[in-house]
């Protein structure tokens, strides 16, 4: 893909890159990530070129050691590339320094766990804001009441992670995500841990999140049913993009993968 202009404009050293109004979300060029060297090098990703328009709902599904969980984490700012790039609107990760790429993450990215990543202590309106908190910047309670009741939980607020169920706990995961409107929200198998019922509910929501409120999800799942809830599947082997399906229904996945595997 051709490579838009590059930003990384600061206001003043340490502070959040500035949004992007492009095209893209997030996206990837030429992206290489390599663990150990020599013999044991494992190449995860091998020159992966991808973007993720805004706006949308991506799946990513893969093998396991395909690369999809190591593309997610290198977009998310939670990895550092061997080579090429990743960028989170027009601002190039790899430039950011620590402190930088911690603000980034915090005010321009969303990420929904599969472990929750709760704070045990906090309750569940604590839990949704504490990214803001802890960035010192308003929060917009109004949203943030939406938000929480969207997600089924009004009646909950005052709640402590131990006091709710593991559905519940990753309805908090997904809120709190998506609490500070950031540019892109990324989920590591996000509905992984829970029960068929609960998984749709998480699932439906964020399709609507993306179609109301122009959110843009990129989720990893090995998972076809859930994949089915995306606008588009990506299709991962061996560290490279195999494989791409629009308006994915789960017997499209389904024939997908068996395809794939066949060839």
């Amino acid at each position: 893909m051709a490579a838009p202009e590059t930003t990384g404009v600061f206001a003043t050293e340490g502070e959040a890159p500035l949004a992007s109004t492009g095209q893209y979300a997030a996206r990837a060029e030429a992206a290489v990530k390599v663990y150990g060297s020599g013999d044991t090098a494992v190449h995860a990703l091998r020159g992966v070129d991808v973007g993720f328009e805004r706006g949308k709902f991506t799946a990513i599904m893969g093998p396991s050691g395909s690369g999809k969980s190591t593309l997610m984490h290198c977009m998310a700012g939670l990895d550092r590339l061997t080579g090429g790039e990743t960028y989170i609107g027009d601002t190039a990760v790899s430039t950011l320094n620590d402190k930088q790429l911690t603000i980034l993450r915090r005010e321009r990215v969303g990420f929904i766990f599969q472990a929750y990543n709760l704070i045990p202590t906090l309750n569940v309106r604590e839990n949704v804001t504490l990214p803001m908190d802890l960035g010192g910047g308003n929060v917009d309670n109004d949203w943030v009441d939406e938000v929480i009741s969207t997600v089924g939980l009004a009646d909950r607020v005052t709640h402590r992670p131990n006091e709710l169920s593991g559905g519940q706990q990753q309805r908090v995961a997904v809120a709190r995500a998506l609490a500070s409107r950031p540019e892109i929200v990324f989920g590591d198998e996000p509905t992984g841990n829970l029960d068929s019922v609960t998984s749709a509910e998480i699932l439906d929501f964020m399709s609507s999140a993306v179609r109301e409120l122009e959110q843009s999800i990129v989720m990893v799942t090995h998972d076809p049913r859930s994949a089915s809830y995306a606008d588009r599947v990506l299709f991962l082997a061996d560290g490279k993009i195999e494989h791409e399906l629009t308006d994915p229904t789960p017997d499209l996945v389904y024939d997908t993968i068996r395809s794939l595997g066949a060839s």
